[in-house]
């Protein structure tokens, strides 16, 4: 368990280089390597370590083992074809945990970052419809039952496009330079992980390497099925290129705006299970 872990971390990693390298090649830069978010990892863990004056000590530095340990138990409910919930529950509580990262420094840019973490837990709301949907088609919120169906039926990225494009949002929203990316804004900094450096700040590295790639394997694992790993890897690729483009292209909304439009897709989302349990 130990081994995909660090494999996990360090594949996902490699993923947010391809996208910010996809993204600097569409806009006609250069870019970093695609190793360079690895680097980013090892490098923080070798630099001087502090705790700023105005921060909480024991949250400062819990929150960031927090991290690290919830997206660990949610690589491991995904590859145990655990309940759906978990994961998404995981992922919900991962808004709190970013909200603790800005309040544990006592940065103003942290605080900022940490508030805007809470208002865009908007984006959480349509992993509800979609796990709803998802559970009236396969009567089940256990990824081994929900892959055990599409065996049978086909992937359910074509039964039920909708909630697979709502999904999708989700993951793009948790993207760097993403159009909802307003917690990591370029305004306030780096947002909540301003004032987190040396191994506190690669302990942030390890989160975001975890939470990529438990990510888009649950996407995978739900909406198309059960795959060897290789495919999984390349299914991985794909979609974090696709990211890109979406990145790349569009404007970072406002977070008025980026509230705006993810109650308008949960809105969607509902009328669509509405209609589906109807129908069944």
């Amino acid at each position: 368990m130990i081994e995909y872990v660090l494999f996990a971390v360090f594949f996902g990693l490699l993923l947010l280089g391809i996208h910010r390298k996809t993204i600097a090649r569409i806009q006609r830069r250069p870019g970093p390597p695609v190793w360079q978010e690895i680097l980013h990892m090892l490098k923080f863990s070798f630099k001087s370590t502090w705790i700023p004056a105005t921060a909480s000590g024991t949250l400062f530095v819990g929150i960031v083992l927090l991290a690290i340990g919830i997206w660990t138990a949610a690589l491991f409910v995904v590859l145990t074809g655990g309940s759906l919930l978990i994961i998404f529950g995981i992922y919900m509580l991962h808004k709190i945990v970013e909200h603790g990262f800005g309040l544990s420094s006592g940065s103003p840019y942290g605080k900022f970052g940490g508030v805007r973490s809470v208002i865009s837990a908007a984006s959480e709301i349509p992993l509800f419809v979609t796990v709803a949907v998802i559970a009236l088609f396969t009567e089940s919120f256990s990824l081994a039952d929900i892959t055990a169906y599409q065996e049978v039926h086909g992937p359910l990225l074509f039964l039920v496009p909708l909630p697979a494009l709502a999904m999708y949002i989700v993951i793009l929203s948790k993207m760097p330079s993403s159009p909802f990316s307003i917690v990591e804004s370029k305004e306030i900094v780096s947002g909540y992980k301003t004032e987190h450096f040396g191994v506190w700040r690669a302990g942030l590295e390890v989160t975001n390497g975890l939470k990529t790639y438990v990510l888009l394997f649950t996407f995978l694992a739900v909406f198309i099925g059960s795959l060897p790993l290789w495919w999984i890897l390349i299914g991985m690729v794909l979609i974090i290129l696709s990211l890109s483009f979406v990145c790349a292209l569009c404007p970072m909304l406002s977070p008025f705006d980026t509230v705006t439009v993810q109650i308008l897709i949960t809105a969607i989302m509902v009328v669509y299970a509405g209609i589906l349990w109807v129908v069944a």
